[in-house]
């Protein structure tokens, strides 16, 4: 995983803000480099011992409801990249109810199964041939929607110098975020207005802490909290 040049950035990337975060990863390159060996090598031993669980889950989403098995959706990384993050599906298709791109704990639009996937995280095991492909990673800032990262302010735009990530310590934090937005009248004006501007807090914290052995410790804190 190395570094992009800083010239070769976005224009909206090219600020002082963004410049210090660089700064800070320039001194990280073997950090670096070791994180996307890992990415590699821990992805395609958890795709093999996956692959039945992952069958399982597909064949569960099925009999629970018409659709597909994954949801694909357009969500931004590394350098403002868009790419296709691949989850599997625990809404219900065809639903116009509601147009936000977050979720509520109370909406409607999520299946029984759906309910069970989301509380234990089962529903992002098809990320693993994200990070496969470079367009995510195990730790990191979990990717937005394009309409979201049009409401950063110049410093949270740091976050896209690395690639997204499945879990951080962000979202080992903000674990109950639709409980938070269970009751908010507009749960998409919540979101940019409250909750974000604090995700991204911690997301441009991480950048500052990040080295290889703090990866694997927010990996390990993950599996306890889902777990407990």
């Amino acid at each position: 995983m190395l570094l992009p040049d800083f010239s070769s950035l976005p224009a909206k990337m090219q600020n002082d803000d963004v410049k210090r975060y660089y700064d800070i990863l320039l001194k990280k390159k073997a950090d670096l480099f070791f994180k996307r060996l890992f990415d590699i090598i821990f992805a395609v031993v958890l795709i093999v011992i996956l692959s039945i669980p992952m069958i399982i889950v597909a064949v569960l989403i099925k009999s629970d409801s018409e659709g597909p098995v994954f949801f694909r959706q357009r969500r931004v990384t590394t350098g403002g990249k868009v790419f296709s993050i691949f989850k599997f599906r625990t809404m219900r298709v065809n639903d116009n109810s509601k147009n936000a791109q977050v979720t509520a704990g109370t909406d409607s639009r999520i299946t029984k199964i759906g309910h069970v996937l989301r509380k234990f995280r089962l529903d992002e095991m098809p990320q693993l041939f994200n990070v496969l492909t470079g367009d995510m990673t195990f730790v990191g800032t979990r990717p937005e929607v394009e309409r979201y990262v049009e409401q950063y302010s110049p410093d949270m735009y740091a976050t896209l110098l690395m690639p997204a990530g499945i879990t951080s310590m962000t979202s080992i934090r903000f674990r109950n975020e639709e409980e938070l937005l269970a009751n908010a009248e507009d749960v998409e004006k919540a979101y940019i207005e409250e909750i974000l501007p604090q995700k991204m807090k911690y997301n441009l914290e991480y950048i500052e802490k990040f080295n290889f052995f703090y990866d694997f410790y927010v990996m390990v804190l993950t599996v306890v909290k889902v777990v407990s």
